[in-house]
């Protein structure tokens, strides 16, 4: 398969996850809108069926949809990334600007769907947390553990689905999300995905959104370092585990 085909793929598979998964938030938070305060499980759910469309949209690469996922199969020692991908430094580029790429774009249609609600919605930090994920109690170093551990449990799960993102098909992972969102959550909005987090957030700083405020730059590291340690650790837990039980 060509690179070519992976980074479309990366890119439409992304574009639909952050689509629907901002659009739920902007749905839940902003001001006027039919969903209006429908709660944090209602963005849980949101956001698993998000994976869940973006999954079935990039099976064709694999559907990592996430930098953490790639850093995952590449700390577990996978050869290939996806059927006729093999891992190697431009596959692994690839599929990251894919990922953002596309993780931007879905932000900016969100923004189009909810164009006049953001214009309504008084408050700059809601208006933020619809693009990007932000602690409920800052605190650098707790919030990047909280990380690792949410995407060390996304990665590590993923693999022994069977292997890869699509080993038992999209549901399972869909599943898994909502899993992570309502039980570990709470601390930080469980990015779990640098791409995720970081695509919207520079479609934020771009976009002309009527009183945005901040994008908050000084917390912006903290879920692209979190999620890709926990990437890496899952990868290399689901590597290695099975050899020490044994």
């Amino acid at each position: 398969m060509s690179l070519g085909i992976v980074f479309l793929s990366e890119v439409m598979g992304t574009m639909m996850l952050t689509l629907l998964g901002c659009g739920v938030v902007a749905n839940v938070a902003l001001k006027g809108t039919k969903g209006n305060s429908g709660g944090f499980l209602l963005v849980n759910w949101g956001w698993g069926l998000a994976v869940m469309a973006g999954v079935f949209v990039a099976a064709k690469s694999g559907a990592h949809l996430n930098p953490a996922v790639t850093v995952g199969l590449l700390a577990n020692g996978k050869a290939e990334y996806a059927p006729d991908v093999a891992v190697s430094f431009a596959s692994t580029m690839t599929y990251f600007g894919g990922e953002l790429l596309g993780a931007f774009l879905g932000a900016v249609v969100c923004w189009l769907a909810y164009k006049q609600h953001f214009d309504n919605e008084p408050d700059a930090a809601t208006k933020l947390g619809v693009f990007s994920t932000g602690p409920a109690i800052r605190s650098y170093g707790w919030n990047v553990v909280t990380e690792v551990i949410g995407t060390f449990v996304l990665v590590f799960v993923i693999l022994h689905f069977g292997g890869g993102v699509t080993g038992l098909g999209p549901l399972p992972v869909a599943l898994l999300v909502v899993a992570i969102g309502a039980s570990l959550g709470g601390p930080t909005g469980y990015a779990i995905n640098p791409a995720r987090d970081l695509g919207p957030r520079i479609a934020h700083a771009l976009l002309p959104i009527k009183g945005k405020g901040s994008s908050d730059w000084s917390y912006s590291w903290v879920p692209i370092v979190g999620p890709l340690l926990g990437g890496a650790l899952g990868g290399a837990a689901a590597q290695w585990l099975p050899l020490v039980v044994a």
